[in-house]
């Protein structure tokens, strides 16, 4: 067990010995208990908040019960001294000896360090990226698509069984252009000259092939017919195509979907319907007017009666229509139906999003929560756009592509690992710069560079130990202060983890990663001023081994941490 689970663990122990003694009134909730590093190192090792969130319910005072809580945690043979601060937050300082074992269980659990099961094989959808299904991926997607995908191993790590989810919007009228640009190509394959392509359709020249094998497997047949007799068809076709591309464009981000989910196969099995008979039954859709428009009233406006959802009584600011005056599902309807969908295998929904689309968040929460009587949890991640640079100037846009720069290219260019530390080092809802100059650099200031160095240079180092003959079992009593503040510091992997996987962030993994690599490169560079330092040191090989056991639990817990971001832990650079 690793240290921070055993404290919280010792903790409960303790909190149950109070409830058996009569000395604290019994079924408190815990819920708000935590045990995490203290905000000032100087305080200690440990710190826990457990008599401030428990004294009230408990009808006593914070340090009354801290006191009690104290004499408690300060008996245990790893706790060196216990302190009260402040209205009544306690601090732990750890003997040693803790330090060491916690190297020890780093390096015997090895991959499986950090793995929990908080999530208790809850079953969580994650659906991202769900890019319309018209050309390859460009870098709008990119950050998406790598938040959602770290998220979902974040989450799986932590004990959540997980799917992985797209949403294929093959429904829409984006599809049927996609379609009538794909019969241009068509024409063009059989020799005609289709010249510019026509405003409204899609320009990019990833639609030849498809065009190319409609011809040489249809001929001329539907030169000159009218839309209805190839629509269908050339939709569907176009639509394989560009998933296929889709596909593999997110394949070179180390990207895989367990499902793609069909928006025209949820209408075609009458979710909709379906969703919309579950609300009506529950008195949660009616048949009204939509409000007027706020502002000045277009001359064309005419007040119509549609099937309304009552999204006003899951706090949205007004009530929804779910179809649209021909009968139609709306953009909403079918979003909802196709809630309802993923709400029916699973305990948990997650949505990444663009921040264009902050402004349904509210409706679609409301719809969840009616259609699964709140027994759903649901939650949406904004992300925001990532703006690509070239030494700080915007880059020019794919003429291949038509309109955008490729996922594809971007990733050739500067390799998988990069593109996806490097959306992880902002939170989701930040703005972004990529920087291709930027991302490549070796430096501190980048952090992929920085995180991947550090794996290496502890392989590096394994190397010269067992080149320069040294091996052999560790004793860890040989380190010192300095080298078990790194101890420390890996200890909190697991708990960053779990806090990843609650608050939905694997963008904490990154930041974690990239203050424990300072520290491992801070603590190496101590060695170029103080050779006793170093951690070879040919004539101490008993200090070099144990130090080396050390270096090897950081470069775990890095390798683990990359892991779940989906980037290589690098044994060379």
């Amino acid at each position: 067990m690793t240290l921070y689970a055993r404290f919280a663990n010792h903790l409960d122990a303790a909190l149950d010995a109070l409830e058996a003694e009569g000395a604290l009134t019994a079924g408190v909730s815990r819920a708000a208990v935590t045990v995490e590093p203290p905000r000032d190192p100087s305080h200690g090792d440990l710190a826990t908040n457990a008599a401030m969130v428990l004294a009230k319910g408990a009808g006593t005072n914070p340090r009354a019960l801290a006191a009690l809580l104290v004499a408690k945690l300060g008996s245990l043979d790893e706790v060196a001294s216990a302190d009260i601060a402040g209205p009544g937050f306690i601090n732990l300082k750890l003997v040693e000896a803790s330090w060491r074992n916690e190297l020890e269980e780093i390096v015997a659990l090895g991959q499986a360090y950090g793995r929990s099961t908080l999530g208790t094989g809850k079953r969580v959808n994650v659906e991202y990226v769900s890019a319309n299904p018209t050309g390859p991926m460009h870098m709008g997607h990119c950050r998406g698509a790598v938040v959602g995908d770290a998220l979902a191993s974040v989450l799986e790590f932590a004990g959540f069984a997980v799917t992985r989810e797209y949403y294929v919007n093959d429904a829409g009228g984006q599809v049927d252009v996609l379609a009538r640009s794909v019969h241009l190509r068509y024409r063009e394959a059989l020799g005609e000259a289709v010249g510019e392509i026509p405003e409204g359709l899609y320009p990019g020249d990833y639609l030849i092939p498809v065009g190319q094998k409609l011809a040489h497997d249809h001929g001329d047949r539907f030169v000159g017919k009218p839309e209805s007799e190839w629509l269908d068809l050339f939709r569907e076709t176009a639509v394989a195509a560009m998933l296929d591309l889709i596909r593999a464009d997110l394949a070179l981000l180390g990207i895989h979907h367990d499902l793609f989910a069909s928006e025209a196969a949820v209408q075609k099995a009458k979710k909709p319907e379906a969703a919309e008979a579950t609300l009506r039954a529950r008195d949660l859709v009616y048949d009204g007017m939509l409000e007027a428009p706020k502002g000045e009233t277009p001359e064309d406006w005419e007040p119509v009666m549609l099937p309304l959802f009552r999204s006003t009584q899951f706090g949205d600011d007004q009530d929804r229509p779910i179809r649209k005056s021909d009968g139609s599902w709306t953009y909403f309807g079918a979003d909802m139906a196709y809630h309802f969908q993923k709400a029916e295998k699973a305990d948990m929904l997650i949505d990444i999003w663009g921040a264009d689309h902050a402004g349904t968040v509210k409706r679609i929460k409301a719809a969840v929560a009616a259609l699964t009587d709140n027994r759903v949890e649901f939650d949406v991640k904004l992300v925001q756009m990532v703006r690509l640079l070239r030494g700080g100037e915007p880059i020019k846009m794919s003429k291949r592509a038509g309109n955008f720069v490729t996922l594809a290219d971007v990733v050739r260019e500067v390799g998988k690992d990069v593109v996806r530390f490097t959306m992880l080092t902002r939170k989701a809802d930040a703005q972004m710069d990529f920087d291709f100059a930027k991302v490549v650099e070796a430096s501190k200031d980048n952090p992929v560079f920085y995180v991947q160095y550090a794996h290496a240079r502890i392989a590096s180092l394994k190397r010269k130990v067992a080149e320069a003959g040294i091996s052999g079992e560790a004793d860890l009593s040989l380190l010192d202060a300095e080298d078990l503040a790194l101890a420390r510091l890996a200890a909190q992997f697991p708990r960053i983890v779990t806090a990843a996987a609650i608050s939905h962030e694997p963008h904490r993994i990154a930041f974690y990663l990239y203050d424990l690599a300072a520290a491992f490169h801070a603590h190496w560079n101590l060695g170029n001023d103080r050779p006793d330092r170093r951690i070879l040191i040919v004539d101490r090989p008993d200090l070099t081994r144990a130090r080396l056991f050390m270096a090897s639990a950081i470069g775990q817990i890095i390798a683990n941490g990359l892991s779940i971001m989906g980037v290589t832990a690098a044994e060379e650079m």
